[in-house]
């Protein structure tokens, strides 16, 4: 999604807990026509942290006027092996942070008079998956947020809205991709066929980001290959 809005023409500020992996996406976009990044080493579970992590992100290309919650923790637990303490990581991480965060950013977004916050929801948050009861509730929880902020900023022209991903290849889907019976499962409930490709995310997030969008917000579009239809 970097890269995408990289290649759009967006300055980008990339947040992550390892430095390794800001590194290496801080090279893919210095190596494009223009791309321009900075980088935070930041936990984001350090509620203390959240407004200075806003206010340090804005001393490299002004405030953010673009926010991306893609931050998130799938623990994969049976349901009788949930703890208090895993219950709280993967809710707080991905529903408390997006929201903060996203308060954090509104003064600089209602200075520049626009503001988009994309927020990544899921196939859970329409329906359910085995050992997956936090993650399911987190992300449920995401699709009303983005609706309740929208409700709240879009009249300053801040748009809120979210990106309900199907199944893609990445670190927190790693153990789905791990077995090919089920990611081939997963790509035959697909009304495309198969599994979601990450440039597949490229469109879907300019478009969110950009003036094209202007005049949706509050919504949660799925992109899933159709499995959500089906």
């Amino acid at each position: 999604m970097a890269l995408a809005l990289a290649q759009a023409g967006a300055d980008l500020v990339l947040v992550d807990r390892d430095p390794r992996g800001l590194a290496e996406a801080e090279s893919e976009i210095e190596k494009l026509p223009g791309g321009r990044s900075a980088t935070l080493t930041a936990d984001l579970l350090d509620r203390s942290g959240i407004q200075n992590l806003v206010e340090k992100a804005g001393e490299s290309f002004g405030a953010p006027d673009i926010l991306i919650n893609a931050a998130g923790v799938n623990l994969r637990e049976p349901v009788e092996d949930i703890t208090w303490e895993s219950w709280d990581q993967t809710v707080n991480l991905n529903l408390a942070v997006p929201f903060f965060l996203a308060r954090a950013c509104v003064a600089g977004m209602r200075a520049k008079g626009r503001g988009r916050i994309i927020n990544i929801a899921s196939l859970q948050s329409f329906r359910a998956f085995p050992n997956s009861i936090p993650y399911g509730a987190s992300k449920g929880g995401v699709a009303q947020l983005t609706r309740a902020m929208a409700e709240a900023w879009s009249g300053d022209g801040i748009t809120a809205n979210a990106i309900a991903p199907g199944f893609f290849p990445t670190r927190l889907t790693q153990p789905v991709f791990e077995n090919p019976e089920l990611a081939s499962h997963n790509a035959r409930m697909t009304a495309i066929g198969r599994n979601g490709e990450l440039t597949d995310l490229d469109g879907t997030t300019v478009f969110l980001a950009s003036a094209a969008s202007s005049y949706v917000t509050g919504q949660v579009l799925p992109l899933d290959g159709g499995y959500s239809a089906k």
